[in-house]
């Protein structure tokens, strides 16, 4: 056996593998950046142009069993996702089936789709929080999920939600979301210091 095929063997064990589409069913023509246009989930505003006919598609092939494959906008879900750069892999879910720190797709009422982290979930609502955010959005309603993120494509390779890593480093994170912003500026004075050495 290569040395390759044992070091892929590894990360599809750690649940980081190279990208094949045929393995996870992945449309790769769904890449269309406007999507999930988030500029401006920040406040919180639902007045953005989307096309309703492209999103009124994916969710069709969401309900048809499909894996769709999309990069998401702005930064309300860094450092998860870099704009430009990491890819969501998404699949159809029940309601019943999510729980807290799942990442998932869903409709906010007469507006736009929208890719957040599950805050908190109760009998038939749950509440949402982007990674990059402090607020919380909710109750929201079973039947506004459309998919739960899988996996992420980050430079060629498909990370599984289900990686111990990505599983220890996302639960820390939303259990710290009130001192995030505290975070954010103990790494900008980090970044600075970096730069001037």
């Amino acid at each position: 056996m290569r040395i390759y095929d044992i070091l892929v063997k590894y990360l599809q064990f750690m649940g980081i593998a190279p990208i094949n589409d045929a393995n996870i069913n992945i449309k790769p023509h769904l890449l269309l950046l406007e999507v999930l246009n988030m500029k401006n989930l920040h406040n919180n505003k639902s007045d953005q142009t989307t096309d309703y006919s492209f999103t009124l598609d994916i969710e069709q092939l969401l309900k048809q069993g499909n894996i769709i494959r999309i990069k998401p906008q702005g930064t309300s879900m860094y450092p998860l996702f870099v704009p430009g750069r990491d890819e969501a892999c998404i699949e159809h879910t029940d309601f019943s089936s999510l729980k807290r720190g799942d990442v998932i797709l869903y409709r906010r009422d007469k507006s736009i789709l929208v890719l957040h982290r599950i805050w908190k979930i109760t009998d038939n609502s749950f509440y949402m929080v982007g990674d990059n955010q402090t607020e919380i959005e909710g109750p929201l309603r079973a039947d506004q999920v459309r998919g739960k993120l899988i996996g992420v494509i980050r430079n060629g390779y498909f990370i599984d939600v289900h990686n111990p890593l990505y599983r220890i480093i996302s639960g820390l994170w939303l259990w710290l979301r009130p001192f995030r912003p505290i975070a954010w500026k103990i790494t900008a004075l980090f970044r600075r210091l970096k730069r001037k050495h």
